[in-house]
Order: C-alpha cells, then sequence, then structure tokens
C-alpha cells in the first residue's frame, strides 16, 4: 500500500505520542502533593501518560495499583514536591546595563532565539517547570513556547507576553539611550503607545503575535535609560484602554509598577498582577486586598545588580546606577508590609535582570523579608498556577493534573535553600535530564 505524505505526518505524530505514553510509579521519602497541608510522609504517586492517576500513602509496587508494565522512579530518601513556577522572567537575555543596551542592536533574531533556548534549559534544570515570560522582542519566546510545548526542544511550560505595551519614553520603549534617527527602526515591535486608541492598537499587535498575557509598563522602571523617575508614566485612560482590550480577547494584564501612583492606578483598573511593587502605601495594600490581584516581588533583581557591579563597575552607568542602589537599599520592603496584611504573593524572580537558573535564589529572599518557608512555596506552586490561569493544570500533584514535579535532598519547609539543589526534574512524566 502507497503511503502518502500526509499519512506518513500522521503516523509519525501518533508514533511519536505512543512512545511518551509511559506508567510510573514515583516513591516519595516525603510528598508535598497539596502546597497548602502538611506534607505526607511515605508515599507513591502514579502517573499515566504525563497525568497523576493516583497517590497513595506508603510506598507500593506495581502490583498494588495492577500495573505490572509500570516504571518505578525511587526518591524514597528524598523530598517531592510540584514543580515550581516562576511568573516574570526574561527568557531572551542574561545581560545588564551596558552590556544589554548593546546586545539589543548587534544580536539578530536567530542569536536570541538561542540564548532564550539556552536559558530555558537552566531555568528547567533549576526545578521551574513553568514560567510566564513577561517582555521579549521580535517574538522569539513566542517560537520557544510552541517548540516546547511540541516537544522539539527542553524548556519549561511558558506563557509569553510577548512586547510589553509602554507609552513613549516609557520603562519599555525600546528607543530609551538611543540616538534619534534610530528609533523607527528600533520601535518594530509596535508595543509604544499614546493615547487610548493607540494603546488598544498595542494590545492588539501582541495578541495578533500571539501573547498569552498582556505586560503593561505603567511606572517608570530601574533599567529604562530615562531619569524621568519611577513614578507613573501613563495616563489612565491609556492604562484603561489597555486592560479593556485585553479583557475583550480574554487577556491577564501584568503591570511593571514601582511607585506607589501606578500601583493604585494599575489597581484601580482591576488588573491581575503587580510586578515588583516596589513603593506600596497602606492605600495600595488595601486595593490589593480588595481586588484580588497577586503581587509579585521580584526581589531576586538585587542580586543581578550586585554581582554584575562587583564583576564590573561600570555595568550600569549614569541615572540607572543612582536607581539602582536606591532599588538595592528598598528591596523587600513592600513584601514585609504584604504579607501580614494577607496580600496574594505569586513568586517570581526577573530572571534576565538576575541569572537563569539561580531562579531559586528568590526563595530564600522572601524568606528573609517576612515569608515562611511554607509560604514562599505556596507562592511558586498554588498561587503562581492560579495566577497563570492554570490552577486546574499545575501547582499540586492531585489526579488529573499534570505530572510536573522536582525532587531534593533535605526538608525545604524547614530550610527552604533545599530548593537551590534540585536532584530529579520532571515535566509532564518526562524525567529532564539536563545533558539530553
Amino acid at each position: 500500500m502507497r503511503i502518502t505524505r500526509l499519512a506518513l505526518a500522521l503516523l509519525l505524530v501518533a508514533g511519536t505520542g505512543s512512545a511518551c505514553a509511559e506508567t510510573l510509579l514515583i516513591q516519595a521519602g516525603r510528598l508535598l502533593d497539596r502546597p497548602e497541608r502538611a506534607p505526607r510522609e511515605a508515599a507513591t504517586l502514579l502517573l499515566r501518560d504525563g497525568v497523576v492517576a493516583e497517590v497513595r500513602d506508603g510506598h507500593h509496587g506495581p502490583e498494588a495499583f495492577g500495573v505490572p508494565e509500570a516504571r518505578v522512579i525511587d526518591l524514597r530518601d528524598r523530598f517531592v514536591l510540584p514543580g515550581l513556577i516562576d511568573s516574570h522572567v526574561h527568557l531572551t537575555s542574561d545581560k545588564g546595563g551596558v552590556a544589554a543596551q548593546l546586545s539589543s542592536v548587534q544580536d539578530s533574531p536567530p542569536d536570541v532565539a538561542l540564548e532564550a533556548a539556552m536559558n530555558a534549559r537552566k531555568t528547567l534544570a533549576a526545578g521551574f517547570t513553568t514560567v510566564r515570560n513577561l517582555g521579549d522582542d521580535d517574538a522569539v519566546v513566542r517560537a520557544l513556547r510552541d517548540a516546547v510545548a511540541a516537544g522539539k526542544v527542553p524548556g519549561p511550560r511558558i506563557l509569553t507576553a510577548n512586547s510589553s505595551i509602554s507609552a513613549t519614553a516609557g520603562h519599555a520603549d525600546p528607543t530609551l539611550g538611543f540616538r534619534m534617527d534610530m528609533h523607527e527602526a528600533l520601535a518594530r515591535d509596535g508595543n509604544v503607545c499614546n493615547g487610548a486608541d493607540d494603546c488598544r492598537r498595542a494590545v492588539r499587535r501582541q495578541i495578533a503575535a500571539g501573547a498569552d498575557v498582556i505586560k503593561m509598563t505603567i511606572t517608570g522602571g530601574v533599567n529604562s535609560r530615562i531619569g524621568a523617575g519611577l513614578g507613573v508614566q501613563m495616563f489612565e485612560d491609556e492604562a484603561r484602554a489597555v486592560v479593556e482590550t485585553s479583557r475583550l480577547y480574554g487577556k491577564k494584564v501584568a503591570v511593571h509598577a514601582h511607585g506607589d501612583d501606578g500601583i493604585q492606578l494599575a489597581l484601580r483598573l482591576g488588573v491581575d498582577s503587580i510586578e515588583h511593587g516596589t513603593l506600596m502605601s497602606e492605600e495600595s495594600i488595601a486595593l490589593f486586598k480588595r481586588s484580588g490581584a497577586f503581587y509579585v516581588p521580584t526581589l531576586s533583581t538585587v542580586n543581578g545588580y550586585i554581582e554584575r557591579l562587583e564583576a564590573n563597575p561600570g555595568a550600569y552607568t549614569g541615572e540607572v546606577l543612582a536607581k539602582i542602589q536606591w532599588r538595592i537599599g528598598i528591596t523587600g520592603k513592600s513584601l514585609e508590609r504584604a504579607v501580614p496584611a494577607g496580600v496574594k504573593i505569586a513568586f517570581g524572580t526577573d530572571a534576565g535582570v538576575s541569572l537563569h537558573g539561580r531562579n531559586a535564589d528568590e526563595f530564600e529572599l522572601m524568606v528573609k523579608h517576612g515569608m515562611s518557608p511554607a509560604q514562599a512555596i505556596h507562592a511558586a506552586t498554588r498561587n503562581a498556577a492560579e495566577l497563570l490561569g492554570l490552577a486546574d493544570r499545575i501547582g499540586a500533584l492531585e489526579p488529573g493534573m499534570a505530572a510536573d514535579l522536582i525532587a531534593v535532598d533535605g526538608d525545604p519547609l524547614r530550610d527552604v535553600t533545599a530548593l537551590k539543589q534540585v536532584a530529579l526534574v520532571m515535566q509532564g512524566g518526562k524525567v529532564f535530564a539536563p545533558g539530553e
């Protein structure tokens, strides 16, 4: 029988799917299957086709589940918990300051794509099985998202915002710091807008390019190459247009905001998360509670700043260096106020400003600034999954949810730094081997 090209393609797809279909048993020394509860002691998970099928107390073999074909992964000496979620990354770069500015005009999209793929591998190896990428150029991460989902390259599950929506001279304006005659070429992503109608266009542009979520930079930023402060830099009608257009297309809105005026404006408009939130008043906290929005602290940025400056005192210059010094001194103060007030916290690092693969450093900073290890883990599992709109798929290890899990030595509920050394990473039922 002659097989057509289409039939051959369908057979290959079917073959790939059957090859991935596997029944596994995970025997865990301790299991944090539901991060809002105390961990189980000895436990066994049954995984079928990349999904959790059953969880039992005690260590059991294949015969106990009636699956003699199952492969057993022995983690009886380790602590097992859901795969971690980073709600704020930038996979396209590990550079900062002057180096990042130069790379934005020197690196081609293929260069950037390869670096993003490398950073995705580092992130997955660190135990982060899902990330939300909040800003990149040329829709590079959108392509990486699709390649990871198709099993073509290893990496975490990705939700991407494409390019961040910004006003002219706002934090995500790609022309900042460059001479005027280069601005037209640099503004190729159509993410900069002025006036409500133009901001609607900018949002639609990112959605047309495949964005899962919309990122809006409502205030100035630490890395913005402009001495315009960290207060609000969008008019209310512009910000409202971004939110309303995003909602029209069923997209969540993440908002970069440092200044309290920008935090309050965004929360009044009903956004889903505030990123950074460096200056937070009692009124802002009340608005968080009223709206149900999440706070994503991104404390790890200070690690990136300090390490780059130690390696190269000229890594940051001028107004950027002044803002960095301010940010280092004030980091964590808002989290210290938000936690006892009951604001919902979701884990996010701003990796790319901090170093990829070092995402778990954020846990130590969260605990330093007022969270218990259990609260920090909950922020990186249940809360982050809710923020991303994926709470029915990830963030816990319950029947019907994705088999995303990690194993560590020690007890991260006692010492959260145990999450910096991950012994095993599994995503969708497949063990990730960093050398593959």
